[in-house]
């Protein structure tokens, strides 16, 4: 007999670059056997580029899915051929125009546990220097500098609902509080 939790089967149901959709047959704790359809992730980062002790590079752009503008943090997901912070350096850069030699690693969360395995990495970029802005097709994003207050009042007035943000925030508050 099987171990609950156990897979059975996995299809892939569709694939891109970023993630797979894979539906999985398991046994359930009771035994039967259940169905479980999922994002399986390369996973993603999430950077929190600072400029100074109090202003941060923020992005605006359009979430097709959630129609409407974003106000976040640069981030995006990791191709099979980068590694986390690889791909974090070059989502800084295309996402903000901006690179650093600065990049620190300040902790991981699954962004939607039930619907993906992912895990994304937040790192903190200082020492940042001006590079070449390249958005991918699909990105046109605005550049914002904004002060620990400004991104406070925006999560407190839903303009930055975006959870992954929000999460990486509230990591970085953590962070410095515990300094």
């Amino acid at each position: 007999m099987a171990n609950p939790f156990e897979t059975i089967s996995s299809e892939i149901l569709s694939t891109n670059d970023y993630w797979d959709y894979r539906h999985n047959l398991y046994v359930l704790p009771n035994g039967k056997i259940g169905d479980y359809y999922f994002v399986d992730s390369h996973c993603s980062v999430h950077i929190i580029p600072i400029i100074d002790d109090d202003r941060f590079i923020m992005i605006r752009q359009f979430r097709y899915l959630n129609e409407r503008e974003s106000i976040e943090f640069p981030g995006g997901g990791i191709k099979p051929s980068q590694s986390p912070i690889s791909a974090a350096l070059s989502e800084l850069t295309e996402e903000t125009g901006f690179a650093t030699d600065n990049l620190k690693l300040i902790g991981e969360f699954n962004p939607c546990v039930g619907i993906t395995n992912e895990i994304c990495s937040v790192y903190i970029a200082e020492n940042l220097f001006k590079s070449e802005m390249n958005n991918e097709a699909s990105e046109k994003i605005e550049i914002l500098f904004l002060s620990s207050r400004e991104i406070n009042k925006m999560i407190l007035s839903n303009k930055i609902w975006n959870g992954m943000t929000i999460a990486s925030w509230c990591m970085y508050n953590l962070l410095i509080d515990a300094k």
